[in-house]
């Protein structure tokens, strides 16, 4: 029998639910409480399923989001979310219909990208999406890393740490988020429902471990960063402690916040190694140890995929360090941002309009998405045959067009 894609009624969500878990290989089993709670968040014109007879054998979720770019801006995004395919209805092409349906819908809203966070890499390039930003963990080997064990963690530039709670953290959190957003590209926004969830309220999966939570304020009394962090209690023979603090959360938005924070984890008693959670791969972290070989790098993985939908709204999105202009001509197999456009950018603004100039590179729409939030090289991506250079020296004034001196950080999981 032919499977039907469509959006899911009210009645269908348990059954998505138990797909959508089934898929994740957790328990297929959902309660009562937290069909009602899911329910109440989310748009259910937007979120699909696949139907065998009755039966819900795929699932795919898809929401409005913000994300910024380089210098400060924004972009509407369709933020895709639980994806899957149940084990009995693989390779059947029904993420493709899926897929298809929503960024078509995307498409005629107006978003300009679609975004993602993919759990398998190889899935989703096909359709169009590109690695626009990475993510680093390390784990800090405290008593290794030199700082000086006398020192309580307290800052040394008039600042403070002060302990707090959830409450807190709901009220001041989203202003320092936003300021994130102003200084690096690829944050995605927070929604008041991602900061309860974030801070236990809310039905949850799994069982809640409530973290500890600590403020940074700078010498004016301002926020600056927060962290929200837990920790373990282990011990070895010895009777010596052999603790892990595991970073849950961690914004900071100046220099000073960042060193704070950080001297502050790793001087907290019996903790003797700390794991750094998912970080911009150019944190300062293992530089602001005395021994920065104590900071181990455990994962550095991609994060936020973008799938360009408005090839002039993103590249008129951001800023640009230098003068230049180039024609590039973008390929896109599914028709909807392909093209060629001709991009003049400076300091003192930007332009991208059609054109039938010859192009000065040729890609898919996949590499605009991984070089327009400003982490990628176009001259690497020439070498990887993934950009075609079609006039000389091209891919490095691209380079410097693009290039930016933070890389992009998605610090949320969506």
């Amino acid at each position: 029998m032919t499977v039907d894609v469509r959006a899911v009624a009210e009645s269908e969500f348990p059954g998505w639910q138990r797909a959508l878990r089934t898929g994740f290989l957790r328990p297929p089993v959902v309660t009562d409480d937290e069909v009602a709670d899911r329910l109440a968040h989310v748009d259910l014109a937007r979120t699909l399923g696949a139907f065998d007879r009755d039966r819900v054998v795929a699932t795919f979720r898809s929401f409005r989001q913000e994300v910024s770019t380089v210098g400060g801006g924004s972009l509407t995004a369709d933020a895709i979310t639980q994806v899957t395919v149940s084990p009995t209805h693989r390779r059947r092409g029904l993420l493709s219909r899926m897929m298809a349906a929503d960024l078509a819908a995307a498409k005629e809203r107006g978003d300009a990208i679609a975004t993602l966070i993919a759990a398998e890499y190889p899935i989703y390039g096909r359709f169009g999406f590109g690695a626009a930003s990475w993510s680093t963990e390390w784990s800090v080997d405290v008593r290794g890393a030199g700082l000086d064990p006398r020192r309580s963690g307290r800052p040394e530039d008039g600042g403070r740490i002060d302990l707090t709670d959830a409450e807190e953290i709901r009220k001041v959190g989203p202003e320092v988020h936003r300021r994130l957003a102003g200084v690096r590209a690829g944050v995605t926004d927070r929604r008041p429902r991602d900061w309860e969830v974030g801070t236990g309220l809310g039905v949850h999966s799994d069982p809640w471990r409530e973290p500890f939570y600590a403020l940074y304020r700078g010498e004016s009394g301002e926020v600056e960063g927060f962290v929200a962090y837990t920790a373990d209690d282990k011990w070895d023979d010895a009777k010596q402690p052999q603790n892990t603090a595991t970073v849950r959360d961690l914004i900071a938005v100046t220099p000073a916040a960042e060193r704070a924070l950080w001297h502050y984890l790793c001087s907290v008693d019996w903790i003797s190694t700390v794991r750094s959670g998912y970080r911009a791969p150019d944190d300062p972290l293992p530089m602001l140890l005395p021994d920065p070989r104590a900071a181990r790098t455990l994962t550095y993985v991609d994060m936020l995929w973008v799938r360009v939908l408005d090839v002039v709204r993103v590249l008129e999105s951001r800023t640009y360090p230098v003068a230049d202009g180039l024609v590039l001509d973008v390929r896109d197999r599914d028709g909807f941002a392909g093209g060629r456009y001709r991009l003049d950018a400076s300091p003192d603004g930007v332009s991208c309009v059609g054109t039938d100039a010859s192009a000065d590179l040729a890609f898919d729409i996949a590499e605009l998405g991984t070089l327009a939030f400003g982490d990628e090289s176009a001259v690497r991506l020439c070498r990887l045959g993934r950009v075609e250079e079609l006039t000389a020296g091209a891919a490095a004034r691209a380079d410097l067009l693009f290039r930016t001196p933070l890389r992009p950080f998605s610090p949320d999981i969506f």
